[in-house]
């Protein structure tokens, strides 16, 4: 059984909407995190914002930042949770808009010294029938994977709650979505969020999907809140972790916005809570 370490930590730079990317990367250095978590959003890195070749430079200004702090990008998640993208959509421009930023995004990754781009499923219409949406999802996705296993870099999906999306919200529905998207570059991100919304145990989707399709976990208390102001069994999950040896990183995902005044102070509560359940 391995021990899970702080080392594994990932912070996601998501609820530093509100301050700079340097800012964020001091907040980091103080809080002793190396592994980031690229949201990919103004005012950070926005790949909208650039051409190919002006991204490329600010890309190497951000690898370079981080490098010499002694840290790595590890993980890339550009903003695609709603419009103007989804992979179900029913206008074929929507769905062609997306599977180009996807693309965008696993060029980036490249410059960044990253493999790993995040996605998620969305939503398809809810008055429509959820086979067609699943139909376009699966396709969309195929196309995106395809791309991403030419360049080496993998695709990690998370399952979603009820009001987030109709598609990818169950195990059983990320074991469905994996099978219909048969990519090797395609992995697995367990949200305990919505894990515990779906009623789950984290021990199902070690058992079901298998410790090498699982890429990344999205740890968070109950709404996304920081450690330990919720109510969910976090050192239970750290437990089932170990148990299984997990050796991933584990992504601090506090993506609430009564936290975007003080990020910085969430990030120290979190990683004080998370040090006190691994000790």
């Amino acid at each position: 059984m391995g021990k899970i370490s702080k080392a594994q930590l990932a912070v996601m730079s998501v609820q530093y909407v509100h301050y700079s990317f340097d800012y964020f990367l001091k907040s980091m250095k103080q809080n002793g995190i190396r592994n980031l978590d690229l949201w990919g959003g103004v005012p950070h890195y926005c790949s909208l914002d650039y051409s190919k070749k002006d991204a490329y430079k600010a890309l190497n200004l951000i690898n370079k930042k981080v490098e010499q702090l002694g840290m790595n990008i590890s993980v890339y998640t550009p903003e695609t949770l709603s419009y103007p993208y989804s992979i179900s959509s029913l206008n074929d421009s929507t769905r062609l808009r997306t599977i180009e930023y996807f693309k965008r995004a696993i060029d980036d990754v490249k410059i960044l010294n990253c493999d790993k781009v995040f996605m998620n499923s969305g939503c398809s219409p809810l008055d429509l029938p959820i086979e067609d949406g699943w139909n376009r999802a699966i396709e969309t996705t195929k196309e995106i994977c395809d791309y991403a296993e030419l360049n080496n870099v993998t695709m990690i999906i998370e399952q979603l709650q009820p009001y987030e999306s109709n598609l990818v919200v169950t195990l059983n529905d990320m074991k469905n979505f994996i099978k219909d998207v048969d990519s090797s570059s395609l992995k697995v991100c367990v949200d305990v969020v919505a894990m515990a919304v779906s009623e789950e145990k984290l021990e199902y989707y070690f058992d079901d999907i298998g410790i090498e399709n699982i890429a990344l976990i999205h740890f968070a208390d109950s709404n996304h809140f920081i450690l330990g102001d919720g109510n969910l069994p976090l050192e239970k999950y750290l437990k089932v972790l170990e148990k299984y040896d997990y050796k991933g990183l584990i992504d601090l995902e506090i993506n609430d916005s009564i936290y975007w005044e003080n990020p910085h102070n969430s990030v120290v509560k979190s990683i004080a809570y998370f040090n006190e359940l691994i000790c």
